[in-house]
């Protein structure tokens, strides 16, 4: 990882520390752009007290929505505007809808979330890019796991081995012995494979352990005053 990357990282985690948020599990890349879950940027909303203006609809098509989206966190207010055009820049497969409209305030209430918590240019929300969605560490291992493979495993009782790998991975979380060495373990790429392998439930208690094991070295969890 360059220098340049490790002071944008540094940064995002600093700031996501103050939201309750990990950088670790939140926070991946695609072709050298930081990325950061839908979800996460909802929560922070939340603890932020971001509150928003009524949109304003600029373009409204049956396949194309492009609305701007205003918002306030405390004396503070951004604006940003959220596109979405089918084909173009959404893409939807098979018998999906196309739902126009949601894409485009997703897009434009990250884009504000993101300038009021000072992170808009060093991170992307998950929605901006299709390759963004398809390039998370879930979907990613869910490819592998459905590639055909070279050779048959041994067959396992059901949900031994989901049970071990989630069993594994706690182990090395535990065994890092610094803040940056449980985020790097996260971050990893065998680390993302695994858990996007397990059953969501598992890999939810995982992820926790992962926060505890950051909170118990010292990682702060509540927002800064």
């Amino acid at each position: 990882m360059s220098s340049t990357s490790s002071t944008a990282d540094k940064q995002i985690s600093d700031t996501l520390a103050k939201y309750g948020e990990p950088f670790a599990g939140n926070v991946w890349r695609v072709q050298g752009n930081a990325v950061i879950y839908h979800k996460a940027l909802e929560r922070i909303a939340a603890q932020a007290d971001i509150r928003y203006d009524k949109p304003t609809i600029l373009r409204a098509e049956r396949d194309e929505a492009v609305i701007l989206v205003s918002g306030t966190m405390g004396e503070r207010s951004e604006w940003s505007i959220g596109e979405a055009l089918v084909d173009v820049n959404y893409r939807v497969s098979g018998r999906q809808a196309a739902y126009v409209y949601a894409m485009a305030e997703k897009r434009a209430k990250d884009r504000v979330i993101l300038k009021l918590i000072n992170l808009h240019g060093l991170v992307y929300s998950e929605e901006e890019a299709d390759e963004f969605k398809e390039n998370r560490p879930s979907a990613v291992a869910a490819r592998a796991a459905n590639a055909p493979k070279l050779r048959s495993a041994p067959i396992a009782a059901e949900g031994e081995t989901e049970n071990e790998g989630g069993v594994a991975l706690k182990s090395k979380i535990d065994a890092a012995k610094t803040i940056n060495a449980v985020t790097d373990l996260m971050l990893d790429a065998e680390t993302q494979k695994a858990l996007g392998e397990l059953p969501q439930g598992l890999r939810d208690e995982v992820r926790d352990h992962a926060k505890a094991r950051l909170v118990a070295l010292g990682w702060p969890t509540k927002k800064a005053a």
